[in-house]
């Protein structure tokens, strides 16, 4: 009798309301995001430390979908312009987005959107694979396009620094967030998109 009283309250919403549901959802991704600046490793050769952040845009974009993972993202970026230390190290202010790291904090709103977009039309495992793939390809572009353009450190420099150092980690963060994406999308998928 216990054993089913137990699976019955597993069983039932936490949280039943989609309108609640949602904004625990953005606020959660938005926090994440933000915690994961905080687990952060600087690295000598290039100005942009290694970061926990991408792994919690990826799943923003695939958990909450297209809308919701932009909108934790816009709001992660938003709160840090305006003066919250919510950037890496606690760096803070609309400056902060005129440094090395920002353009990869805009691109972690486009890569959400895109993993988002991907997703809610396809959920087997090659396209939960290549949503990430894509994403991580629109957060370097961002990245290393502000570092090569907007700072003028070179297409080549910006390579070297911006995108080669971290691909090792990436592929690890995409191969976590697959794992996580594959055992409840479907379940997500009925609560945000």
């Amino acid at each position: 009798m216990r054993t089913i009283a137990i699976a019955v309250i597993a069983r039932k919403e936490l949280v039943e309301n989609k309108i609640v549901a949602c904004l625990l959802g953005v606020t959660s991704f938005t926090l994440l995001t933000w915690l994961g600046a905080y687990v952060y490793i600087p690295l000598k050769a290039t100005p942009i430390p290694i970061t926990m952040q991408t792994l919690f845009v990826f799943l923003s974009g695939a958990i909450l979908g297209k809308k919701l993972g932009t909108l934790s993202q816009t709001l992660y970026l938003t709160l840090g312009a305006v003066g919250i230390p919510f950037f890496v190290s606690g760096n803070f202010g609309i400056f902060h987005l005129f440094g090395p790291t920002g353009g990869y904090i805009l691109g972690f709103v486009a890569a959400s959107y895109i993993i988002g977009r991907i997703l809610e039309k396809k959920e087997n495992l090659f396209f939960i694979i290549a949503s990430f793939i894509i994403g991580a390809i629109a957060i370097f572009t961002f990245g290393a396009g502000w570092l090569a353009f907007g700072l003028g450190f070179g297409i080549k420099k910006a390579f070297c620094l911006g995108v080669l150092p971290f691909i090792p980690g990436c592929i690890m963060k995409i191969a976590v967030a697959t794992a996580i994406t594959k055992s409840c999308l479907k379940r997500s998928k009925q609560l945000f998109y």
